[in-house]
C-alpha cells in the first residue's frame, strides 16, 4: 500500500512539475495539430476528438495556428508537441511536404502518427482520416454543370495549393469538368488562403474580368463564405457552390444566394483520428486511408436527419 501511495505521489509531483507536457502512465497523451481555428469546421473536428478521448480514456490537446496560411507556426507547434514525448500524434498538415522531417523524427521515436483531414506526401502516417476530396469535388463539378445547363464559364476559389485538401479539391473539380463536361470552361483558379475577406475580393475580381461567368466553386468554408460576399456585393446572379458547412453557408443556401455545398463529417474525422491512434497503441493494423464520407446538401435536404447530423454552426 505504501509503495503504491509513493508511486502516486511521484506521478502527482511529476504532473505538477511538467504541467500538461507529461503523459500519465494510465492515460496516454495524444496531441492533435490541426490546420487552424479560423473556421467552425475545426471546432467540430475538436468536438469529435474530445468525444473519442473521453470514451477511450486518453488525454488529448487540440491546437492549430490562427490562420491556415501560417505553415511555419504549425511546424513550430508540431515540434513542440513532439518534444513532450507523446504516445501518439495526430496531424492535419498545412503543407504536405514541410511536415515530413518532423514526422520522420516521430517515426524514429516509435510515435504512431495519424493524419487527418489533410494527408502528407509520405507513408509515415499509419492512416489518414479524411474525406475523399477528389470524389467530393468531382460531385461539386457535376452539380455545377447541372445547374448551369452543362455549358459556359466557371471559376474556382481554393484555400491553398500546398495542403492535400487544397490540391485534391482543386484537381477533383477541374479534372471532372474536363473529362465529363467539356462544354464548360474553367476561366480562373485562384487561392484565398481560406480567408473570407480575401476570397471575397478574388470573387469580385473574377466577376469583373469574366462578364460571361456563370458560376464559382469555393473549395472550403472560408473560400465559399468569401465567394458569397463577393457575389452579393457584385450584384450579379451566379451559381455558387461551396464546401463544408457553418452558419454563413447554411444561411446563404436557405436564402438562395448559394445553390448548395458539399459537407464533410468533421465530428467523424475527429473521432476517427483518436480512435485510430488508440488502435495503433494497442498494436492493431490500420488501413492506409479511412474515408469519413461526404454529402451534397441544398435547400431541399438541409433538414434531412442524415445531413443535419454532419452539419455544424
Amino acid at each position: 500500500m505504501l509503495k503504491r501511495r509513493l508511486i502516486g505521489i511521484v506521478v502527482g509531483v511529476g504532473a505538477l512539475v511538467g504541467g500538461s507536457c507529461l503523459a500519465y502512465a494510465d492515460e496516454p497523451y495524444i496531441p492533435l495539430i490541426s490546420k487552424g481555428f479560423q473556421h467552425q469546421f475545426w471546432q467540430a473536428v475538436k468536438s469529435g476528438a474530445e468525444q473519442s478521448a473521453k470514451a477511450n480514456k486518453v488525454r488529448i490537446t487540440f491546437e492549430g495556428p490562427e490562420t491556415e496560411a501560417m505553415v511555419d507556426k504549425q511546424i513550430d507547434m508540431l515540434s513542440a508537441a513532439l518534444a513532450k514525448k507523446p504516445q501518439a500524434l495526430g496531424i492535419a498538415a498545412l503543407d504536405s511536404k514541410a511536415a515530413i522531417p518532423l514526422l520522420k523524427r516521430a517515426q524514429n521515436d516509435k510515435i504512431p502518427v495519424i493524419a487527418f483531414d489533410s494527408g502528407v506526401d509520405s507513408d509515415i502516417p499509419l492512416t489518414t482520416c479524411a474525406t475523399d476530396n477528389l470524389a467530393a469535388a468531382a460531385l461539386a463539378a457535376d452539380k455545377m454543370a447541372e445547374l448551369i445547363g452543362n455549358s459556359g464559364e466557371v471559376a474556382v476559389i481554393v484555400h491553398d495549393q500546398t495542403s492535400r485538401t487544397g490540391v485534391d479539391r482543386r484537381d477533383g473539380f477541374v479534372n471532372q469538368m474536363k473529362s465529363k463536361h467539356p462544354n464548360i470552361k474553367i476561366v480562373s483558379v485562384q487561392y484565398g488562403a481560406g480567408d473570407h475577406l480575401k476570397s471575397a475580393e478574388i470573387a469580385k475580381a473574377m466577376i469583373q474580368a469574366n462578364p460571361n461567368l456563370k458560376g464559382i466553386f469555393g473549395a472550403n468554408e472560408g473560400s465559399a463564405d468569401g465567394a458569397a460576399i463577393g457575389v452579393k456585393e457584385s450584384g450579379k446572379k451566379l451559381v455558387l457552390i461551396g464546401f463544408d458547412s457553418g452558419k454563413e453557408q447554411k444561411d446563404n443556401i436557405m436564402s438562395g444566394l448559394m445553390a448548395g455545398a458539399i459537407t464533410q463529417n468533421p465530428v467523424g474525422i475527429g473521432k476517427c483520428v483518436v480512435d485510430s491512434a488508440v488502435k495503433a497503441l494497442h498494436g492493431e493494423k490500420l488501413p492506409k486511408k479511412i474515408d469519413t464520407g461526404f454529402y451534397w446538401y441544398d435547400k431541399t435536404n438541409i433538414n434531412d436527419p442524415k445531413i443535419a447530423a454532419v452539419l455544424y454552426d
